[in-house]
């Protein structure tokens, strides 16, 4: 038997009797620690612990021209980087799949819940928008990236002040070395929280570890807003859901996400 399935064993052998590979209980998710403004150059930032899963992410907002199709609304850029530090299997070069995904995640969890409306962000509608950036820097991988790099964004979003625009010379105002500042925070409209369930023998386990993410037969994440309304899905591993599991899943998500929600600032 490899070591794999004899952690899968051990992993099902637990989840048998309601308990975790870490100490959880069968459905809890591993203890959260935000600390904000760690950027002087961002206008948002924030350090998010998920158990030692460790996300940095940032939020800058720099001028641009609208999309064609969206003359009334300003651009979303969502960004991923998981460092050489985050583990051994992490080297530098082109990002993973599963980074890719990550960001693609984070970005649909922001948009589809209309997070921020981004149509406050015009300044002249066809011509000047603002656009926003939000990168996620994965620093230790612990497991459950995705759901960390989204606390992050919705964090670091939340905390985000405007940055000072001057329409007469078209640019944004510095001060010294830094972006000035106005007193106007980002317009937010909604609080999107992903939630990762992983599927492991009969079992669903809500933040899997690393461990139990390698191991598992299927992953599932769950975004939801404030009024527990699915805004996206993103499905993975080899297995599916049976509609019984699904429902299941959503209710952990549901009561989860809640609970994440309440500790966001």
């Amino acid at each position: 038997m490899t070591l794999e399935n004899n952690i899968k064993k051990r992993i099902i052998e637990l989840a048998s009797e309601g308990k975790r590979i870490d100490g959880r209980k069968l459905e809890e998710t591993r203890k959260i620690e935000i600390i904000y403004d760690i950027s002087n150059q961002a206008e948002g930032s924030c350090h998010v612990k998920l158990g030692k899963t460790e996300v940095m992410v940032g939020v800058k907002l720099g001028l641009g021209e609208p999309y064609p199709d969206t003359p009334d609304a300003g651009n979303l850029i969502v960004n991923a980087e998981v460092t050489a530090l985050a583990g051994k299997e992490y080297e530098p070069g082109p990002p993973k799949e599963e980074v890719i995904t990550m960001a693609r995640v984070v970005d649909r969890g922001v948009r589809e819940s209309g997070c921020v409306d981004m149509k406050k962000l015009v300044i002249t509608k066809g011509e000047r928008i603002w656009t926003l950036f939000i990168d996620a820097y994965v620093i230790n991988d612990a497991g459950n990236l995705i759901d960390a790099s989204a606390i992050g964004a919705l964090a670091a979003l939340k905390k985000a002040m405007m940055p000072v625009y001057n329409k007469k010379d078209d640019k944004i105002e510095i001060t010294g070395n830094h972006v000035k500042m106005s007193t106007k925070k980002l317009p937010i409209a909604e609080e999107p929280i992903a939630i990762t369930i992983a599927k492991v023998g009969d079992y669903l386990l809500p933040d899997p570890t690393k461990e139990e993410n390698q191991v598992s037969d299927a992953t599932l994440t769950i975004t939801l807003n404030k009024k527990d309304k699915g805004v996206s899905l993103q499905k993975g591993g080899s297995e599916g859901f049976t509609k019984t599991e699904f429902e299941k899943a959503l209710k952990i998500a549901i009561k989860n996400s809640k609970d994440i929600r309440a500790q966001i600032k």
